[in-house]
């Protein structure tokens, strides 16, 4: 187990903004930043991070926290993990007890699964550079590709012994469970019963999570079977889909979101190749099919992409499809060809950093003059075919969400092609009309298959009213995290009565802390929170306040349990809405600034809820009236219960009267 002293430097030292900046690109929004949230597909940016509170807010989902909240919902790492994975960050020296095996069994199965994959990059590194075989056979070949120890050991590439179950056997003596094994992929059980490892014979590329860990592997075979597979990867997994990640992108995180720009490439040596000529912001998608999944991860990190395509005019043409899908997610897009028989990797290994950049730079090309370039030779002097170019072009056009983007590729088409605006935007017109259509056409029948399933009884009952007593005990809550700790004049009301024995109220303004005139009010009123997490949160709040006077948010929110963290988040975070759509500077709605009235604010609330208590108490003792029975002491109750609920509607008026 992880020491408290370690947790707690781990704590001191994190930055909010620098950890989740390794994940999202943040642009500043007033004194917070914002971005796009990558718990959810969206355009808008809806994701506020404090780097004064040191919380962050995801305003799609509803999720928040601090820093290793983060890393828990984005990683779905465990509470060691996340620490570890900020110690490893900042360079903290980690100081462990040792674990029980009543702890090590508590490990779910996923933290299992992660486990082993961690273990086999270890294992596939080790056998490959400190056995004679991995020496001679693995070793050797990631020399012979060019690349440095350096960038091996970066990289985490291993090798996989040519034999049936060594990887299988080392596993399981180091007390990893078969069950595991099965399901990350790493061994195979076969029909007679035996175990053997999936990747023997291999050199191993590990393929990481944007935090670095292992989610599974992609394994090259190195001799010259022809019935086995060139690139084997592992199966998808609870922790591997690989359309949902992107090789390298560990290691590229910054430098994209640095540069704002990514290169995106196809294998995993060109990735390795290109990061150690020294261009780190790129990734591939390890052999598949660009998916919108992996766009989107790219998508948190920068609005630019630039794919390199090798100097092969089919793989172009089979490639190009991918562009549309990067439009449609309302990002830049150029491509990039290198010259005929060159690859990212050939082409980064023959080249230096300073020739490989000016290329780059030269020969990276907009979309638009990509396709034309591509496309306009097949084409030449046949209408019929620059036609069904011009309408490709047009269509990848029509993808781009912005219109005024879309206004000006038509007009750069319109150039290249020779051919008049009129006719391009009418094409477009039809295009974009036809998405429309087919989209709606799509939700219409989504529509009927769901209106065809039997709709549950809950449906057709009365919805619940909304709790207005938890929406009270959560603007008390609110008043405390926000502003307990200040100091402010309170009303005080005296009643007295003059020589003639009739009653008036005396006003007597004194200082109070916010929290003690809540915390006072309520022990007077022997107020309890219906609200169990409300309750929860009250009793932390005001137990810090009374402990030491104040309340740190980021020391406060480390000591919340989780459920607790959130709904504090939540509070926290509602009035960064405003920066995060930036209401006073583009819009000229002005923002209320609650802190110039928190007296009257916790008074009106104060006596809100009194006055809903009040009334609830008044309908419960109505319902004890009975005619078999002497009810006077009842009606007694009600009638002064009732000439309080009436005195309390005066004060309110007065207190938002006089301060809103």
């Amino acid at each position: 187990m992880i020491s408290k002293n370690t947790i707690d430097t781990v704590f001191e030292t994190a930055r909010v903004e620098e950890v989740i900046g390794d994940f999202v690109q943040l642009k500043r929004a007033g004194s917070n930043l914002k971005g796009l949230s990558p718990f959810s597909n969206e355009k808008s940016p809806s994701f506020m991070v404090s780097p004064v509170k040191q919380i962050w807010k995801d305003f799609s989902s509803g999720k928040g926290g601090n820093a290793v909240a983060f890393l828990m919902e984005h990683e779905h790492f465990s509470y060691p993990e996340a620490i570890r994975y900020l110690a490893n960050k900042y360079n903290i020296e980690i100081e462990e007890t040792e674990q029980t095996d009543e702890e090590k069994e508590q490990a779910n199965e996923k933290e299992s699964m992660y486990l082993v994959s961690d273990f086999a990059q270890k294992y596939f590194q080790d056998t490959m550079l400190n056995t004679d075989v991995g020496q001679a056979i693995g070793y050797s070949y990631f020399k012979e590709r060019g690349f440095t120890t350096d960038t091996i050991k970066k990289f985490g590439l291993g090798y996989s012994p040519e034999v049936w179950d060594a990887f299988t056997k080392e596993a399981l003596g180091k007390g990893y469970k078969q069950e595991y094994l099965e399901k990350t992929g790493f061994t195979i059980l076969k029909e007679d019963g035996r175990h053997i490892d999936r990747f023997r014979g291999r050199v191993m590329f590990p393929i990481q999570s944007m935090s670095g860990r292992v989610l599974g592997f992609g394994g090259r075979i190195l001799g010259n079977e022809k019935k086995a597979a060139k690139y084997l990867n592992s199966p998808e997994s609870d922790i591997y889909h690989k359309s949902k990640v992107l090789y390298g992108i560990y290691h590229a995180k910054q430098e994209i979101a640095k540069k704002d720009n990514c290169y995106l490439v196809e294998g995993y040596t060109d990735v390795i190749q290109m990061y150690q000529a020294g261009i780190e912001n790129v990734v591939a998608s390890s052999g598949t099919a660009l998916t919108p999944d992996q766009i989107r991860l790219i998508n948190r990190l920068t609005k630019n992409i630039t794919v390199l395509f090798d100097g092969d005019a089919a793989g172009l043409r089979a490639s190009i499809r991918g562009i549309d899908l990067i439009l449609e997610e309302g990002m830049n897009v150029k491509v990039c060809t290198f010259p005929e028989g060159e690859d990212p990797d050939s082409f980064a290994k023959n080249n230096t950093h300073e020739a490989l950049v000016e290329y780059l730079d030269t020969n990276a090309k907009d979309f638009i003059q990509f396709k034309a370039s591509l496309l306009v030779d097949e084409a030449k002097d046949d209408p019929v075919k620059k036609a069904g170019l011009i309408r490709d072009m047009v269509t990848s056009i029509s993808k781009i969400p912005d219109r005024i983007q879309r206004e000006i590729y038509i007009q750069e088409c319109a150039r290249i092609m020779d051919i008049s605006e009129q006719v391009l935007t009418s094409t477009l017109a039809q295009l974009v009309q036809k998405d429309i259509a087919d989209t709606s056409k799509k939700n219409k029948k989504e529509q009927r298959a769901k209106s065809m399933q039997p709709v549950p009884d809950e449906v057709n009952q009365p919805k619940e009213n909304i709790n207005i007593q938890d929406a009270l005990e959560r603007k008390i809550i609110e008043i405390l995290l926000l502003y307990g700790g200040t100091e402010q004049d309170f009303e005080d009301v005296y009643i007295k009565y003059d020589e003639f024995g009739k009653e008036y109220e005396e006003v007597e303004n004194k200082p109070y802390k916010v929290y003690e005139r809540i915390y006072l009010n309520l022990q007077e009123d022997e107020i309890e929170f219906t609200n169990p997490v409300f309750k929860d949160l009250y009793t932390f709040i005001v137990n810090q306040y009374l402990a030491s006077q104040e309340l740190n948010v980021e020391t406060f929110l480390n000591t919340l349990p989780q459920e607790l963290q959130y709904v504090a988040t939540d509070i926290y975070m509602q009035d960064e809405k405003y920066d995060l759509h930036e209401w006073e500077e583009k819009k000229q709605i002005p923002v209320k600034d609650k802190s110039k009235s928190i007296s009257g604010y916790t008074n009106e609330h104060i006596i809100d809820l009194r006055w809903l208590l009040l009334g609830k108490l008044v309908q419960d003792l109505k319902q004890q009236v009975s005619p078999e029975v002497d009810n006077m002491e009842i009606l007694i109750s009600v009638n002064d219960y009732n000439t309080l609920i009436n005195y309390l509607s005066r004060k309110i008026n007065r207190i938002r009267s006089a301060f809103f």
